[in-house]
């Protein structure tokens, strides 16, 4: 590695991972620069070291698509074309898979089928423009992560799991949970920590170009509220009996034959934070 291995460049260090992964490599003893929304890019004469970048929207994107555009590929194609860094990695998502058959495999070498027409492609068209950049203008630097659902141990605003979690920790024990959702729905849901951790290990010692980063495992709603409801006490009321289409099955064979990167699962993970609660 160069000299400025252990220092990392974060854009979106504000955002729920961005500062996950901040405070862990603070921990580790790297340097991090975390620039402001209004740095100007391409940057010159300046040492990035490996570039994180973690900006994005995903709820609001539908309301905000100039700026969904903005953050998921402009942005990003004048960050490429700054002269050194050692490393780039593109938080991307496994919602670009959402379009495959109920059930199938979905590997990072998959074409996709999108539409301008579709609304909902508006995420997935400014997604795949930004892989593309990072393609087209970082060879061999810069490296893209397709994300599945993150959550951490605390909750937040981000993502169906992450609210839940919220709402659990200000429930009392034996009370009820209205969710307007599906027992059937499901998801892979991967952790904070395992996140992070993938992240490193792809800017440090990355080969490949695209790695999913995801559980591999999908969990149904029904089968989450049984986990909460045996470790917790709080009861999930689903005010929806639809049943939607299977998701497809992420393949994370990349991150484990590459780095031996094996994540945990929510039961393993949340178990014993739901147990310990009021």
């Amino acid at each position: 590695m160069g000299a400025e291995s252990n220092t990392a460049t974060i854009i979106g260090a504000g955002g729920f991972i961005g500062q996950a992964l901040t405070r862990r490599l603070q921990a580790m003893g790297w340097t991090c620069r975390l620039p402001s929304r209004d740095t100007g890019w391409p940057q010159h004469g300046v040492s990035h070291g490996h570039i994180f970048y973690c900006a994005g929207l995903t709820a609001d994107f539908a309301r905000r698509p100039a700026d969904t555009i903005e953050a998921h590929a402009s942005l990003v194609s004048h960050v490429l074309q700054s002269e050194a860094y050692d490393s780039l990695v593109y938080l991307s998502s496994t919602r670009l898979y959402d379009g495959l058959a109920p059930g199938s495999r979905a590997f990072e070498d998959l074409s996709f089928s999108v539409s301008p027409r579709e609304p909902r492609h508006l995420y997935d068209l400014s997604k795949l423009m930004g892989e593309a950049a990072c393609l087209a203008l970082g060879p061999g630097r810069a490296r893209i992560a397709r994300l599945a659902s993150v959550y951490d141990d605390h909750g937040s605003d981000n993502g169906f799991l992450p609210q839940l979690l919220t709402r659990i920790a200000a429930t009392a024990r034996g009370e009820e949970i209205r969710l307007a959702s599906s027992p059937a729905f499901s998801r892979d849901y991967v952790h904070m920590d395992d996140v992070v951790d993938g992240l490193i290990h792809i800017a440090v010692s990355g080969k490949a170009d695209i790695y999913n980063v995801a559980s591999g495992r999908n969990l149904r709603n029904d089968a989450l509220a049984a986990l909460i409801g045996e470790t917790s006490g709080r009861h999930i009321r689903f005010d929806s009996e639809t049943v939607p289409a299977a998701p497809p099955d992420i393949d994370v064979t990349r991150m484990a034959a590459e780095f031996g990167w094996r994540p945990g699962s929510v039961a393993d993970k949340l178990s014993p934070i739901l147990s310990a609660l009021d």
